[in-house]
């Protein structure tokens, strides 16, 4: 791909120097040359580009051979410059020389090594989108343009392999089940309050997101897909700096949003700060076309809903860091976030016998407040023992999520003509919900010498989950408990880990192996109903990494991993949240955990380009389905454990130079997902199918100090559990300018730009064959401006905390 780019744009720059060089000259000659990299080794397929001394206009360009050699025919006499590229180098260019016989030898070009210490392509004195290293591929959000504006959710949409579902789940590479790290910190939140809050996160505080697909011990061993890390700013400079932004968006609602961001470092203390407020309103429709069997006879809904979303958010984040000693750094942060939300929903139902006759149709408005009032904290200490890398370090969490849910459904029932068939439903419900977490982690490093390190630590999490939810109903004469409904679930699990590494770098070779032992307790009390639920289990998770260097341009590494997924919060909570009388969702209190077995190779090119296969087994798999109640002839999605999943993966990652104003990148990322289940519903479940998903990003510099960025995603159909996911497809660009030497930017983008971004997927098994089509609120028009403010000189230590895995489980209720 990347060559045959290149040759595209090199056909072309000769071209255009072939028209520049019409006027005649006494002779032509053959001018031939030579590239070697930093060691005197020859340099292959770099881009190579002739000059006129006088005034750089470009004469002709082409690649240099596996021998680092190129050569330029009928070249008009004259004075020349010789100008190389390629990708992990720096830009480098001959001596000036004359072009005065036959055959010319320019002189020879050495090119150096980017950055010693970034193993990838480095323009303009910035990192790639898109950065692949030994263990993860990393996302450098504060580089692009899109950036700016975006939602955290907008942009997490936009890393490689991940999309996100019509519920907001993510998946990695196809496969759900992924944990969500900010900071090397757990969320633990539900599919619905991680993306409030990552909807209320303003993009242009997020630095870089890392997608982990085989971590190692050191890391908690939940996440059968792998680990997403997003990590935030920390402002890296000197005295009192910061920055201001402030930005708008307009699709057919409007959105703003600002943050401020604050850095003081004097001395042995560091202070930062992040405050951020916004508010977000959407549109979403929802169409469902369903039938449901029971009694011997089938029933016909066509379904449609508008729902009008409003979000008012104001987040904090600041902490310090503080040198005790030469050798020590205590720490603390504390964050947390105050929101509003409120959901305007009105649907539509016909019901019939057939799909062509309606035998009536009922109206559902729903009222919906939710108040979210999250609070974290984090006290956190660094000791560097000695000047041989032996290390301690301690983390303290503490976090505490508070929920209330207020909500009204308003059911009004007709009959084809219009008029009333029955007197109206009128329900509501209140449910407060509060999740508190405890964690403590500790991580020791012992190198026992130059090539070996030991790596060691534990780590304590204690969690309580309490939902009650208070469901009531109109008699006639006014609201009274309805005892079908109300219910309060407590949840409590204590986890308790340790773990060990050691790895052994050799001279082309590097060798990590980890041991991680995890035991759990968890309780689920369903207490209205007076029932319980206990499990206790023990397990071991080993881990293996290997990298070898073949040569320069070439490694190949392999690993392998154990995983674990223990079941979200709300996922084991029993309490139905209902869209209509005949949609609800509910969980399922026995869900037992889900174990995969991950192994992948990985190849890298040149130390730019990679690819990646994998394979992965799972058992006891987590899925959703849909069951029928055959007396309201409701349908309501639950939670499930198949029997297994079996996925195949292969990976392609390519950064690519086609002129120094022209950047990009390609990835490529394939996957087969078979699902097997002996006994689901009554049948059996044995499906699976191969699909892709491609994304491009191109970055433009032009005029002066303007940068443009388009990026390109296509999703084909895939499978994943009893579901059918049609394809997906969309278009995101942008444009950004600096002024006042890069202190004031301002940026134009456009998501979504053909408002082709749709959720559509459908299931016919069993008893259940239906159709949803959604389509949200995705083409915005964002402006946004940015001020920088104070000094750059001296960086800031980034720290990682401990309380990541336990937070990517909770959801709010209705």
């Amino acid at each position: 791909m990347k060559t045959l780019i290149q040759t595209f744009c090199i056909t072309t720059l000769s071209l255009f120097g072939s028209l520049l060089s019409v006027a005649q000259s006494p002779g032509k000659s053959a001018v031939s040359g030579s590239l070697q990299n930093e060691t005197g080794k020859p340099m292959d397929y770099a881009t190579v580009t002739l000059l006129r001394a006088k005034d750089s206009s470009v004469v002709k360009g082409t690649l240099t051979n596996d021998a680092g050699k190129y050569i330029f025919d009928n070249i008009i006499y004259g004075r020349y410059i010789v100008k190389a590229t390629n990708l992990g180098y720096q830009k480098a260019a001959s001596a000036e020389f004359d072009v005065n016989a036959s055959t010319v030898t320019a002189p020879v070009i050495k090119m150096q090594p980017a950055s010693k210490t970034l193993q990838t392509v480095t323009i303009t004195a910035s990192r790639p989108l898109i950065e692949r290293k030994l263990d993860r591929t990393v996302m450098n959000v504060e580089n692009s343009v899109l950036a700016a504006g975006n939602s955290a959710l907008e942009i997490l949409e936009r890393a490689p392999g991940v999309t996100i579902d019509k519920d907001d789940n993510i998946s990695l590479k196809g496969k759900q089940g992924v944990t969500v790290m900010i900071n090397d910190k757990l969320t633990y939140m539900s599919a619905a309050q991680l993306a409030t809050m990552l909807r209320s996160t303003d993009g242009s505080t997020i630095q870089s997101i890392e997608i982990i697909t085989n971590p190692s011990a050191k890391y908690d061993a939940s996440g059968n897909s792998g680990i997403i890390n997003i990590k935030l700013k920390k402002n890296k400079q000197v005295g009192t700096n910061g920055s201001l932004t402030a930005g708008a968006a307009y699709g057919k609602n409007f959105r703003d949003n600002t943050t401020l961001n604050i850095n003081h470092k004097q001395g042995d203390l560091n202070l930062f700060g992040t405050f951020s407020r916004g508010d977000i309103n959407r549109d979403n429709v929802i169409d469902i076309d369903r039938s449901v069997d029971s009694a011997a006879k089938r029933t016909y809904f066509r379904q449609n809903t508008r729902m009008h979303n409003s979000v008012h958010y104001n987040n904090y984040r600041f902490g310090a860091d503080y040198a005790t000693s030469k050798n020590n750094t205590l720490g603390f942060v504390l964050s947390g976030d105050y929101t509003n939300e409120y959901n305007d929903n009105k649907s539509i139902t016909y019901l019939g016998l057939t799909p062509a006759a309606n035998d009536s149709y009922q109206n559902t408005l729903t009222d919906m407040k939710q108040t979210y009032r999250n609070f974290a904290a984090n006290l956190n200490d660094k000791w560097v023992i000695d000047t041989l890398g032996q290390e301690l370090s301690f983390d303290i969490d503490y976090s505490k999520f508070n929920n209330n849910s207020f909500a009204n459904y308003d059911t009004y029932f007709f009959r084809p003509d219009g008029s009333t068939m029955m007197q109206p439903l009128f329900l509501r419900n209140q449910t407060p919900a509060q999740i508190t977490i405890n964690t403590q982690k500790f991580d020791y490093t012992l190198p026992l010498n130059k090539t070996i390190k030991l790596e060691a630590g534990a780590k304590f999490s204690f969690v309580k989950t309490d939902n009650n939810l208070q469901a009531q109903i109109n008699n006639g004469a006014g609201f009274v408990n309805d005892s079908t409904r109300t219910n309060r679930f407590i949840y409590d699990e204590n986890v308790y880990a340790g773990y060990l590494n050691l790895s052994k770098t050799y001279a082309k070779t590097s060798i990590q192996a980890g041991l991680r032992a995890e035991g759990t307790r968890s309780t689920g009390n369903l207490i209205t109903e007076n029932q319980m639920v206990k499990r206790s289990y023990l397990n071991l998770f080993p881990s293996i990494f290997i990298n070898h260097t073949l040569s320069d341009k070439h490694e190949i590494g392999v690993s392998y991993s154990r995983r674990i997924d223990r079941p979200r919060y709300d996922n084991l909570n029993p309490f139905r949240y209902y869209l209509d009388q005949y949609t609800y969702e509910q969980g399922n209190p026995f869900l037992k955990p889900q174990y995969t077995n991950a192994f992948e190779i990985n190849y890298t090119y040149n130390k730019t380009i990679n690819v990646s296969l994998g394979y992965s087994r799972t058992t006891d798999v987590t899925a959703e389905v849909l069951l029928t109640d055959t007396l309201s002839k409701a349908t309501y999605q639950t939670v499930v454990n198949l029997q297994t999943q079996n996925s195949y993966t292969i990976n392609i990652n390519s950064p690519y130079t086609i002129a120094k104003w022209w950047t990009g990148n390609i990835n490529v990322n394939g996957f087969y997902q078979g699902f097997k289940a002996d006994s689901l519903l009554g049948g059996t479940l044995n499906n699976g199918q191969a699909a892709f998903n491609v994304r491009a990003t191109q970055t433009f510099l032009f005029l002066k100090g303007f940068k443009a960025e388009v990026s390109g995603n296509y999703q084909s159909p895939l499978t994943y559990s009893i579901f059918k996911i049609h394809s997906q497809y969309s278009v995101d660009a942008g444009v950004s300018r600096s002024f006042m030497d890069k202190k004031f930017n301002v940026k134009f983008a456009v998501t979504d730009v053909f408002n082709t971004r749709r959720n559509n997927l459908g299931t016919n098994f069993r008893s259940v064959q239906l159709n949803i089509r959604q389509k949200n609120e995705t083409q915005l028009a964002r402006l946004t401006f940015t001020y920088n403010f104070g000094n750059t000189k001296i960086k800031m230590r980034q720290h990682r905390t401990g309380a990541e895995d336990e937070k990517g489980r909770v959801k709010g209720g209705n």
